[in-house]
């Protein structure tokens, strides 16, 4: 495991492959339209490669770095996408050979000024860089919803790292040094059963520390608290989180 990274979630790296929601395609269609070119793409960060594996069907070429083995080890492989474990700062790539940069769900983790002066070093005249982020998801009941956020701010919310403070305010109070476009929006949504919304809360890195302080998993409680006002056991509710986009470019020389 490189040196200067604080693991968050590779005791959790295989639920989190499993239980976590995907990205919308048109997110990526929008993305690759925006690239300047469909040769390469980094996926900076790339976790368990979701993203990496979307941008291998637009892009001849994915190179998906995360710095925790254990999350790469479970990315599902393309022979389109290279993963490698890295820092976000040491991507290993040439100079401007980057068609289209993504940090998704993670650039809160990231040294900015050291990845920011990579970003610029790889990428390509006009290049496109785009990071985004989701908070809590909201499904179809407001008194579920109420449960599920005492649980994240007042159960697990003491066990959050100060950075998920960043994913809260859509990564809008983090530099962004390019030339920023307005991109429409975006979100994920799922029908879910209780079984899979509860398997998704346990992939967040509070409730691993929750288990870790604690010794018990909080969200077994939860679930019986949950299980008579979601209704039978094969219901499907609809589950969504608004992704926060930032997208831009390299500033252009005075």
């Amino acid at each position: 495991m490189p040196a200067d990274f604080t693991d968050h979630f590779s005791a959790v790296a295989e639920a989190y492959a499993a239980a976590r929601p995907t990205y919308p395609p048109a997110l990526f269609d929008h993305l690759a339209g925006l690239a300047p070119a469909r040769g390469h793409a980094w996926d900076c960060a790339a976790g368990n490669g979701q993203a990496a594996l979307a941008l291998a069907a637009r892009f001849a070429r994915v190179t998906a770095t995360d710095a925790s083995a254990a999350q790469i080890a479970q990315a599902p492989r393309h022979p389109g996408a290279t993963y490698r474990v890295a820092l976000a700062a040491e991507s290993g790539l040439p100079d401007s050979s980057v068609d289209l940069i993504t940090v998704a769900q993670a650039l809160h983790w990231i040294d900015l000024p050291s990845f920011y002066e990579e970003a610029g070093r790889v990428l390509v005249r006009n290049g496109l860089i785009a990071v985004w982020c989701y908070g809590l998801q909201r499904v179809d009941d407001d008194a579920l919803d109420q449960r599920l956020e005492h649980f994240y701010r007042c159960v697990v919310g003491p066990y959050w790292a100060p950075e998920r403070a960043l994913v809260e305010t859509g990564y809008r109070s983090l530099p962004f040094p390019f030339e920023e476009l307005r991109p429409p929006p975006f979100e994920m949504a799922h029908r879910w059963l209780l079984a899979e919304l509860l398997a998704y809360l346990r992939t967040w890195s509070a409730t691993a520390a929750f288990v870790t302080a604690r010794g018990f998993d909080p969200v077994t409680s939860l679930g019986e608290e949950l299980a008579p006002l979601w209704g039978p056991g094969h219901r499907r509710r609809r589950v969504r989180w608004p992704l926060s986009l930032r997208i831009g470019r390299p500033r252009r020389s005075a």
